[in-house]
């Protein structure tokens, strides 16, 4: 889609518009053809207004481009002040700002990028609408999503991609949600999914009788609805689903980043009222957050103070004692495999594995009882990933309890003893034994599979 709208220059190949060839070898070449492409993370102008966010590369008049816009908003659902400043968007918001974008020029062919990722049903449905009206019209669109009933609901013909490669492709009436889950995993996934027993790395199965190290029940926000499960000490409890389906959300609540999450959290028996994560961390609870840049890391300073910021209590009273600290780092450098040249060297200059390492070591420095890993082999090479598969299977082999989110359903199926899968903000099923398979988990984040749960 990026060499169709301009942004990658082609290779090889010919592209046509309208039965002729052409070359479009920018984005501006693509939009004077007709082409534009809503991408998939929103570009804002921070510091503009909405309406002049929207005008940009287009020379519209203010007053007329007010006028050209209003009635897309409305189609749209899209309730906004034209004269308010893109940084206050929400990101839904700022995802409907590129869908209009796109609706203003004049194009013949609209390319949307995961458009619904953002957006509530209500908003999606606005947006689909709009899109069959414009198809009537006589415009061409594709619709990349992976949400398999919005692809079955809007589109006239599927193509699947798996690898760079387009392994399906054919009207949408011929196809089957089965059919595109069976094209997206690779060829050899049914052999796989027979021998996962075998492969499956070896993590100790908690008995079903121990006393759960962590309760949640009746978790809801606006993000998900009706979170209820326990994880067992020296488990691994998998929480698949697609990106947006309310898997990060529903962690946050847990230890508190959330202050308008209902329901009930219990670590080791004991209920966590009025949470945040310096209570979840003191009752043995720590998250390790998918954006380590963002929450997870200080960048700017040595990596030892990102291993030992949640224990500093422990290091010292009135003055913090800097040995214990550098003891504590070079413990847990070394336990870890941290790949650095002292525990002082700056953490943003780590590579990606070994900040990941850093903040790791940041939230096994508490001691917990219970660990919520959240994308933790996100970003890493192969042997960083092998180094924290191997820190997991020690966390269970003591007794810690731990839940994971992986966008790699390969690695959910792996490394979980049972795996949780969420669907539009809901726990729709949990699998274990024989149902814990690729196909299965595929399937439920997809929204196939019944609750079983």
């Amino acid at each position: 889609m990026k060499i169709i709208s301009g942004v990658y220059p082609l290779d090889a190949g010919v592209l046509e518009l309208e039965g002729k060839s052409v070359r479009l070898d920018s984005p501006r070449s693509a939009h004077e053809r007709g082409v534009y492409m809503v991408p998939q993370e929103p570009h804002v102008f921070p510091h503009l207004s909405v309406l002049e966010n929207l005008g940009v590369g287009l020379s519209y008049p203010p007053a007329e481009l007010r006028e050209r816009v209003r009635p897309l908003l409305q189609d749209l659902g899209f309730d906004v002040n034209l004269d308010e400043q893109g940084a206050f968007l929400s990101i839904a918001q700022q995802q409907l700002l590129e869908i209009v974008r796109g609706l203003l020029r004049n194009v013949k062919v609209l390319i949307f990028d995961e458009p619904t990722s953002a957006l509530t049903f209500k908003e999606a449905d606005h947006l689909f609408e709009r899109m069959r009206r414009l198809a009537s019209q006589g415009m061409g669109i594709v619709f990349i999503s992976h949400r398999m009933g919005e692809v079955m609901e809007v589109s006239n013909r599927i193509s699947v991609l798996r690898d760079g490669e387009v392994v399906l492709s054919d009207f949408t009436e011929n196809v089957s949600p089965h059919d595109l889950v069976r094209a997206m995993l690779p060829p050899d996934a049914a052999h796989a999914v027979d021998q996962e027993d075998d492969q499956r790395p070896a993590i100790r199965s908690p008995s079903r009788e121990t006393t759960p190290v962590l309760e949640v029940s009746g978790l809801s926000s606006e993000a998900f609805s009706d979170a209820s499960f326990s994880l067992r000490p020296g488990e691994v409890l998998g929480l698949a689903g697609l990106v947006g389906s309310g898997r990060t959300e529903l962690c946050e609540a847990i230890v508190g980043l959330d202050d308008h999450a209902r329901g009930t959290v219990r670590v080791r028996g004991q209920d966590l009222a009025q949470r945040s994560p310096a209570l979840c961390r003191r009752h043995g609870l720590v998250y390790v957050p998918e954006d380590r840049h963002a929450h997870g890391i200080f960048l700017d300073l040595p990596s030892v103070y990102t291993i030992t910021a949640g224990v500093l209590e422990r290091l010292g009273g009135l003055f913090l004692d800097s040995n214990k600290e550098a003891d504590l780092g070079r413990s847990f450098v070394d336990s870890l495999n941290i790949k650095l040249s002292s525990i002082w060297q700056t953490a943003g200059t780590l590579s990606g594995g070994n900040q990941q390492k850093v903040v790791l070591a940041g939230a096994l420095a508490t001691d917990p009882a219970v660990v919520l890993l959240d994308e933790p082999t996100r970003g890493i090479d192969a042997s960083a990933r092998q180094d924290v598969y191997r820190l997991i299977r020690s966390l269970t082999a003591a007794g810690v309890g731990v839940l994971l989110i992986s966008s790699e359903l390969e690695e959910v199926v792996d490394l979980s003893d049972r795996v949780l899968v969420m669907h539009r903000g809901r726990i729709v099923t949990e699998l274990a034994g024989s149902d814990l398979t690729l196909e299965n988990v595929t399937e439920a984040s997809f929204g196939l599979l019944e609750e079983a749960s």
